[in-house]
């Protein structure tokens, strides 16, 4: 099988496999589009988050739950990835852009030493990043490693609203996480 195929393949599997996150238990109609590579689905139709929990690589932890009420962008990235290396000021932008409309950045490093990812943060990032080599909370998010980098939106409620499976670049992310800032928390 070509690689191009097995690549095409791989997608499609993890597109079907986040679409199905979004669908109702019913058996209802899917409130998800996808144009295989970025996940967006309406507020009734999102899945919960998994739990995000881990050592911070300037040490300490961090729990996503304590910022529940706010906007997380969750950016799965890695001191070796080139893309990562393009998207990182388009994050921090839209970081400094956003955060004062309620909307927080977590990055998550995978597969990586903790002194490469540690040169890697210094003078792009300013908002925390979790320190996860295993990969673990890529994994449950159903991102596999091969898909780094990959960025997560999740709304006020803490539900996935959106999942990038590519290099963003500050135009799209921004006008998503306005777009989900902008939305009212689900009523109680």
């Amino acid at each position: 099988m070509t690689t191009r195929r097995w690549t095409a393949g791989l997608l499609a599997t993890v597109a079907a496999v986040a679409l199905a996150g979004c669908s109702s238990g019913g058996g209802g109609e899917k409130s998800c589009t996808s144009d295989g590579l970025t996940i967006t689905c309406a507020p009734d139709q999102r899945s919960k988050t998994p739990k995000v929990t881990g050592e911070l690589l300037t040490g300490g932890q961090y729990d996503v739950s304590q910022v529940r009420g706010q906007v997380v962008v969750v950016n799965f990235w890695g001191s070796w990835c080139a893309p990562c290396r393009a998207e990182a000021d388009d994050l921090e932008t839209t970081y400094q852009a956003t955060k004062a409309s309620g909307v927080t950045f977590l990055g998550v490093n995978v597969q990586d030493s903790r002194d490469k990812a540690i040169a890697f943060e210094q003078g792009r990032a300013t908002y925390p990043s979790i320190f996860d080599p295993s990969s673990r909370q890529a994994l449950n998010f159903d991102i596999p490693p091969n898909t780094t980098p990959a960025t997560v939106v999740l709304d006020r409620d803490g539900r996935i609203a959106v999942v990038i499976r590519r290099a963003v670049t500050q135009d799209e992310l921004r006008s998503i996480v306005e777009r989900i800032a902008a939305e009212k928390p689900a009523p109680n």
